[in-house]
C-alpha cells in the first residue's frame, strides 16, 4: 500500500511528504488502500482497479506506475492569450510555457516539451533534496555545531588549565624566591654574627687594655707620691717598667655590599614562559558520516559544492528558468553519487550462523570482541580465555573470581586486554606482547564493569562503594575525566552497574541488575532514559550496541534479548526464550560482520546469530 500525504497542497513546511496516512484508491466506491497510480488520468489506484484500468480498451495504454513512482500533476494555469486553455507545454527554444493552442499558432518547428513531466521531475527531485537537507545535511551540520561547541568547551577547558599551570608556575617561583631570599639572609646572619663577634673580640681587648693603663697610672702615682730615696720605685724600677704597653692593633671590620639583581620584565617572560599557537595549519573539520548502517554510511567528500549545487538549483527551479536534459541528468548522476543510502535494516527473522566453544572456563559470563574470529571469554571462576572461533584456547589468564556475573574485561582499540580487579581496586592491562601492568588504580571505588569506546578510545568503568554507585570515563592513558553518578533531581542514577557499552551516538548504556534497569545517558553524563522491561520486570545482564544504534540487552528472567532502539523503545524480543538445559543469557557482543554473539550460563558454548539484512 502507498503512503503519502494528500494531493494538495503539494508544498511542504519543514519535512519532505513522505508517509503521513494511509492513501484511499480513487476509484468511486472503493475504499482500498491505493498502491498504484495511473498518470493520465492522475489517479490512485488500489491492485485490483489497477488491473481493471488495464484491461479497459480505453484506458489500456495509460501509464500505471506504483504510486511513489508517480508524476506530480501539474498546477493549473489558464493561457492569459487563451483563457480557455491550460499550459502544459514548454517550449525550449523561447523557454516559455504554453498552451497547445501558442504551440500551434506561434512555437511552430519549435522544440516542444511536456511540461507536466518537466515539473514532476523537478518536483520530485526538489521533494528528495528536502528530505536529505532534514535527514543528512541538518543533522550533519548539528553535528558540526556540537562538534564546534566541543571545541568550544575544549578551548576553555586547556586556557583554564594554562591560566592554572601560570599560577602554580608563578606560586613555585614564589617559593623559590622565598627560598633564596630566606637562604641570603641567614647568610646574611651569619656574616654579621661574625663580624659582630670580631668587633667584640677586639672591644674586650681594649677593656683590658684600659684596665691596664688605670692600674698602671695609680701605680706610678704611687711612685710620685713616695718620699723615701731608698728603695724608691721610682728610682730603682727598670726603665721598663716605667714604659707603658703600645695600644693595641685592630683592624676595622669590611661591610658586606648587597648587589642588587637586574631584571627586566623580558627576564621573567623567560623565566616563567610564556603562551603561543603552535604554527600548525589548521585542519578542515571533518563531515560526520551517517551512522545508521553497516558500512557507516558516508556522506561522500563532496558535501559543500552538493549542497551550493542544491541551493543553485533550487533557485533555478523557483525562478522559473530551465534546465537543459543535459546538464539535468548531470545533476541527477551528481546526486547519486554523493549520498550512498543505507543496506541494513533488521530481518523479519533471526538465523543461527554458527556455535563455537570458549575452552578452559565452564560457561560464558561475558565477550569481549578482538576481531571476528577471535574473542576473550571468561566464567566466574576468574578464568579468562583467548580463543579463536575454531575452539582453539590462544591464551588464558587467571583473575580473581566472582560469582556475580559482571562485564570486567575488554578490549582496547590497539588490541589490548583491559580488566577489572575490584578486590585490589585496580584496573590492569595487558597489552599484546603479554606485558601485564596496573593501568588505572580506582581509589576507594571497586571497579566492576568495563568498556573500551570504538569511537575515541575512552574507558568507561562502573564502579561501586558502599551504597554508592558510579560510571568514571578515562582517556586512553588512564587519565579520569568525567564521574556520572547523579541525575539532574539529585537523584542516584546506578546501584550495583555490572556490564557497560557505549552506542554510537554517545550514549553510554550500563545494565544495573539491582536497579532493575538498563540506564542510557548522554556523553556529557545527562541522563536520557531508564528501560526496565516490557509489560514485566528485565533482569539485566550483557549489553551490546550495533552499528544501527540499536541497545541489545540479555534478560535473566525470561532468558532472551530485548531489542531496543537508540531512544529505548521496545522493538522486539530478539530471540525465542531458552529452555532449562541451555541456562540463562548473560553475555552479548556484536562482531565486525554484525552478528550477535550470545554466552550462556550453563556450558561454554556461544551461539552466533545473524538478525540484520542488506
Amino acid at each position: 500500500m502507498a503512503l503519502s500525504k494528500p494531493d494538495a497542497p503539494k508544498t511542504v513546511s519543514g519535512l519532505p511528504v513522505i508517509a503521513q496516512h494511509y492513501l484511499m484508491c480513487g476509484t468511486k466506491d472503493c475504499e482500498k488502500n491505493c498502491q498504484f497510480y495511473c498518470n493520465p488520468c492522475h489517479r490512485p489506484m488500489c491492485e485490483q482497479c489497477r488491473d481493471e484500468h488495464q484491461k479497459s480498451p480505453e484506458t489500456k495504454s495509460h501509464e500505471v506506475v506504483p504510486y511513489t513512482q508517480r508524476k506530480i500533476q501539474l498546477p493549473v494555469e489558464k493561457c492569459k492569450d487563451h483563457p480557455n486553455k491550460d499550459i502544459d507545454i514548454l517550449c525550449e527554444d523561447c523557454q516559455v510555457p504554453v498552451c497547445s493552442k501558442c504551440a500551434t499558432q506561434d512555437h511552430q518547428k519549435h522544440t516542444l516539451k511536456d511540461l507536466e513531466t518537466i515539473y514532476s521531475e523537478k518536483f520530485t527531485l526538489c521533494l528528495e533534496n528536502i528530505k536529505e537537507i532534514h535527514q543528512v545535511f541538518i543533522p550533519n551540520s548539528q553535528d558540526v555545531q556540537r562538534d564546534i561547541k566541543e571545541n568550544a568547551n575544549d578551548i576553555k577547558e586547556t586556557m583554564d588549565n594554562v591560566r592554572n599551570m601560570m599560577k602554580t608556575e608563578t606560586e613555585s617561583l614564589k617559593c623559590l624566591l622565598e627560598t633564596v631570599t630566606l637562604d641570603n639572609i641567614e647568610q646574611v646572619n651569619k656574616i654579621e654574627d661574625s663580624l659582630m663577634e670580631s668587633l667584640q673580640s677586639q672591644d674586650k681587648t681594649y677593656q683590658d687594655y684600659i684596665s691596664y693603663l688605670e692600674d698602671l697610672a695609680k701605680k706610678f702615682n704611687g711612685y710620685l707620691s713616695s718620699t723615701k730615696l731608698h728603695d724608691s720605685p721610682l728610682i730603682f724600677s727598670h726603665s721598663d717598667q716605667l714604659k707603658t704597653k703600645p695600644m693595641p692593633e685592630t683592624v676595622k671590620p669590611v661591610s658586606p655590599v648587597f648587589t642588587a639583581g637586574r631584571h627586566s620584565k623580558e627576564d621573567i617572560i623567560k623565566l616563567l614562559g610564556g603562551v603561543t599557537i603552535p604554527d600548525t595549519k589548521p585542519e578542515n573539520r571533518k563531515i560526520k558520516p551517517m551512522e545508521t548502517a553497516s558500512t557507516q554510511y558516508n556522506i561522500i567528500n563532496s558535501y559543500s559544492l552538493y549542497l551550493i549545487g542544491f541551493l543553485l538549483l533550487l533557485i533555478l527551479f523557483v525562478s522559473g528558468l530551465n534546465i537543459d536534459d543535459h546538464t539535468w541528468k548531470q545533476i541527477k548522476e551528481n546526486r547519486k553519487k554523493s549520498y550512498m543510502k543505507p543496506t541494513l535494516s533488521l530481518s523479519s527473522s533471526v538465523s543461527k550462523v554458527r556455535e563455537y566453544t570458549v575452552p578452559g572456563i565452564e560457561h560464558v559470563r561475558h565477550i569481549s570482541l578482538v576481531k571476528s574470529d577471535r574473542v576473550w571469554g571468561s566464567d566466574w571462576n576468574g578464568n579468562l580465555v583467548h580463543t579463536d572461533l575454531l575452539d582453539n584456547l590462544l591464551q588464558k589468564i587467571q583473575t580473581i573470581g566472582n560469582y556475580i556475573p559482571e562485564g570486567y574485561h575488554t578490549v582496547t582499540q590497539d588490541g589490548d586486554l583491559i580488566y577489572t580487579d575490584k578486590t585490589n581496586k585496580v584496573i590492569n592491562r595487558i597489552t599484546q606482547d603479554n606485558t601485564l601492568t596496573e593501568f588505572i588504580k580506582t581509589g576507594d571505588w571497586k571497579p566492576l564493569c568495563i568498556y573500551s569506546s570504538h569511537i575515541n578510545g575512552d574507558i568507561l568503568v562502573g564502579m561501586i562503594k558502599g551504597d554508592e554507585a558510579k560510571v568514571t570515563r578515562y582517556n586512553k592513558r588512564g587519565e579520569e575525566i568525567q564521574n556520572i553518578q547523579k541525575d539532574n533531581k539529585g537523584q542516584e542514577l546506578y546501584s550495583k552497574p555490572r556490564y557497560i557499552t557505549e552506542n554510537i551516538n554517545g550514549d553510554i548504556c550500563t545494565s544495573d541488575f539491582n536497579k532493575q534497569a538498563v540506564v542510557v545517558v548522554d556523553k556529557s553524563g545527562q541522563h536520557r532514559f531508564s528501560y526496565t522491561g516490557e509489560g514485566s520486570k528485565i533482569f539485566p545482564h550483557g549489553i551490546c550496541t550495533d552499528l544501527l544504534g540499536h541497545i541489545m540487552v540479555a534478560n535473566a528472567i525470561g532468558d532472551t534479548v530485548h531489542l531496543l532502539d537508540q531512544d529505548g523503545q521496545f522493538l522486539s524480543l530478539l530471540l525465542p526464550a531458552y529452555d532449562e538445559n541451555t541456562g540463562s543469557l548473560l553475555s552479548l557482543c556484536v562482531d565486525e560482520e554484525n552478528n550477535l554473539h550470545v554466552g550462556q550460563d550453563y556450558n561454554n558454548t556461544v551461539t552466533v546469530y545473524k538478525y540484520l539484512h542488506s
